[in-house]
């Protein structure tokens, strides 16, 4: 750390723990942290730097539309009726020109310039983030909006909070909404959210480099309400309790806010608009709203919440990225453990956050965000709204497309339609997960599939069968699966990443679908090894013997924190199979968000067999894997991306505080100790 840098931080955190320490109101303090915001930004330290990349080929850098694992096309699904809450999107209309944008940032202007032009900035940085089935497009086109509408509501979201721009009489991008007002087929309702903050070339509304500012006075505020009334008037407006719901994105900004709401309440009283709900975003605040006159507040994740930056944690890809990294599951816990405050609140969800493309080389990212993850918080959220305000639940969501700051609902490349899916998921019950046990076997070698078939019925549990199969094998396995009378789900990919790859596209889904006990088997030969059938028929034996398969299916049901058993004489210590493996191995644990590997007794599963608790492997099974993540099928006994997953399967489930037991353990029986006979310490 710099000696200037450790200066800035020093004082920086001298100032703020002697503010938190001061007694005052909550308003006054949220207008003092937003004045010294504007004033003295610079003296925020920026946090812990990334470490220097050692290689960049980890992932692919083609290009950046790899689709994940996870990637979902379009596809129709229920919804409960009637629906425990109406989900309320935040929407940007910055997707079109407009002279103002053209004169301060060049002919043309729109967001997708932003978007387009980020540039991943550490390992695993998922940047340039593209469109998907709507493309780059121009909210001057009707259809468009149309499209976004039909979408939402096959999704489950039940409005648009649209932001609205309005400076001193002067408003911005209002075409998409002037369409809507004038077009009553998008009947998808809205309500507008005044963004009444300057506009200044940093985008952060603060006050350097203004482009157009605002003039807060009390004829504004008449001017304002006038204005909005027509929209307000709409029987399409989103209403609470009857009410026209109008929200302001930075009250602390007004010069009298209570004055501001008492004004704009009497103008729709005196003007046949009756009663108006007015809420305020805790994008920068966090008052009573009834301190400033307003009914509520909408909780805007991420802001207004302070976590420990990551980003020491990551390689970086530029060696001068000033940004920071931050965990994105810390803000969804915070948020799902967060007490109900004394005021009405509406919950706030977030599928992500990255405003790398506004910032380039100094944006604040946050990862580890997951379409599961994400539908677990929503769900806490519609609770959170029943329980806040059972005749009106709202839930706000930043936001439906606020692509150059990565909080995106909308399909993208990467994921298609799975934060979509995952809200049309949150609105229904949890999927019960299954008692009998599933056997997801990779067959390579065709073979060799009685062998592992028979020993599965000699178990006599009720194994739900899954076949993953290499494209060039289908046939041959399709031929065997009949002829031994097998029924078996056929999961056929090309041959890429082993027996891994196809598992992690198959386990994500299986857990889904309510999965819970996986024995992950494959007809390993080993070729290169002369001892690779005795290597195979060990672990086999171990694993699915009769008396073995049932006690450790009994383990399972009884013990929900018993994440892996493994076959006893196979966990081995990571340490000494490192290989060409430890540089991946430290990517993928940043990656999904687990400590790194550190002492002796971190181990693995060596030949990758083993029963599992799906649920103990979901920060690995929801990692943004791509095919291409992956390398091509060359015969590679060691160094792949397949070789350093099988290192971090243990790792993963005790992150979640999941136990790993050998089978013998389960079944009492001693545990060999002898040097491993099939590898060499590395």
């Amino acid at each position: 750390m710099s000696p200037n840098h450790f200066l800035r931080s020093l004082i920086f955190r001298g100032l703020r723990l002697g503010f938190r320490l001061t007694p005052l109101p909550t308003s006054l303090r949220d207008r003092l942290r937003q004045r010294f915001l504007d004033r003295h930004g610079d003296l925020i330290p920026t946090g812990p730097k990334g470490k220097p990349a050692v290689h960049t080929a980890i992932r692919a850098y083609d290009h950046a539309g790899h689709r994940t694992l996870g990637f979902m096309s379009r596809h129709a699904g229920p919804l409960p009726v009637p629906m425990p809450a109406t989900l309320v999107a935040f929407y940007l209309p910055q997707f079109h020109p407009i002279p103002e944008n053209d004169a301060w940032w060049g002919p043309g202007f729109t967001e997708w310039r932003n978007v387009g032009r980020a540039l991943p900035q550490f390992q695993g940085h998922a940047q340039p983030r593209l469109p998907g089935d709507l493309g780059y497009y121009d909210l001057r086109v009707p259809e468009v909006m149309r499209e976004q509408m039909k979408m939402a509501r096959e999704y489950g979201i039940g409005a648009f909070c649209m932001y609205f721009y309005w400076f001193a009489g002067h408003t911005l991008l209002e075409s998409p909404l002037r369409q809507w007002l004038n077009d009553p087929t998008l009947d998808l309702p809205i309500c507008l959210c005044w963004a009444n903050e300057n506009w200044s070339r940093r985008w952060d509304g603060r006050a350097d480099d203004v482009l157009i500012g605002q003039a807060h006075s009390a004829n504004d505020d008449l001017a304002f309400i006038g204005y909005v009334s027509t929209y307000l008037r709409d029987p399409r407006y989103l209403r609470v309790n009857g009410r026209p719901m109008l929200l302001v994105y930075r009250p602390g900004l007004l010069p009298e806010p209570r004055a501001t709401a008492e004004r704009w309440r009497q103008w729709c009283r005196s003007n046949g608009l009756g009663e108006i709900h007015l809420a305020y975003v805790q994008s920068f605040d966090n008052v009573d709203p009834s301190t400033i006159g307003f009914d509520s507040a909408v909780a805007f994740p991420p802001n207004n919440v302070s976590l420990e930056p990551v980003t020491a944690e990551y390689r970086l890809l530029n060696s001068e990225f000033t940004g920071q990294i931050y965990d994105w599951r810390e803000l969804a816990s915070s948020a799902m453990a967060a007490d109900d405050p004394p005021y009405p609140l509406f919950p706030g969800v977030n599928p992500g956050w990255d405003n790398e493309a506004r910032r380039s080389g100094r944006g604040r990212s946050f990862v580890r965000s997951t379409p599961r993850l994400f539908a677990e918080w929503t769900r806490s959220a519609v609770a959170t709204a029943r329980r806040r305000a059972p005749e009106s639940p709202l839930v706000f969501v930043n936001a439906w497309n606020e692509w150059a700051e990565g909080a995106v609902l909308e399909p993208d490349t990467r994921h298609g339609y799975a934060w979509l899916d995952a809200i049309r998921r949150a609105l229904q019950p949890p999927t019960p997960r299954q008692a009998r046990p599933c056997a997801v076997i990779h067959v390579w070698y065709p073979d060799l599939l009685e062998e592992i078939v028979s020993a599965l019925r000699a178990t006599g549990l009720p194994f739900r069968t899954i076949l993953t199969v290499p494209s060039e094998r289908e046939k041959a396995v399709r031929a065997e699966v009949d002829r031994l009378g097998l029924e078996a789900e056929l999961v056929v990919s090309p041959n890429r990443g082993r027996d891994i790859l196809p598992f992690l596209r198959l386990a994500g889904r299986l857990l889904d679908e309510g999965e819970d006990v996986v024995l992950k088997l494959h007809t390993k030969r080993s070729t290169h090894r002369q001892d690779g059938a005795a290597w195979r028929s060990e672990l086999l034996e171990r694993l699915a013997a009769p008396d073995r398969a049932a006690a450790i299916a009994r383990a399972f049901a009884q013990d929900p924190m018993l994440g892996l058993v493994a076959p006893e004489g196979h966990i081995q210590p990571l340490s000494f199979y490192w290989g060409a493996n430890a540089e991946t191995v430290k990517y993928i644990c940043a990656l999904i968000g687990i400590p790194q590997p550190e002492t002796e007794a971190d181990t693995f599963v060596a030949g990758s067999m083993f029963w599992c608790r799906l649920s103990s492997l979901a920060p690995l099974l929801d990692a943004p894997w791509s095919v291409a993540d992956f390398e091509p099928e060359a015969g590679q006994v060691d160094g792949t991306m397949a070789h350093a997953v099988e290192r971090v399967v243990a790792l993963t489930a005790r992150f979640g505080s999941f136990r790993m037991a050998s089978a013998a353990a389960i079944v009492g029986a001693p545990d060999p100790k002898q040097p491993y006979p099939y590898a060499r310490r590395s």
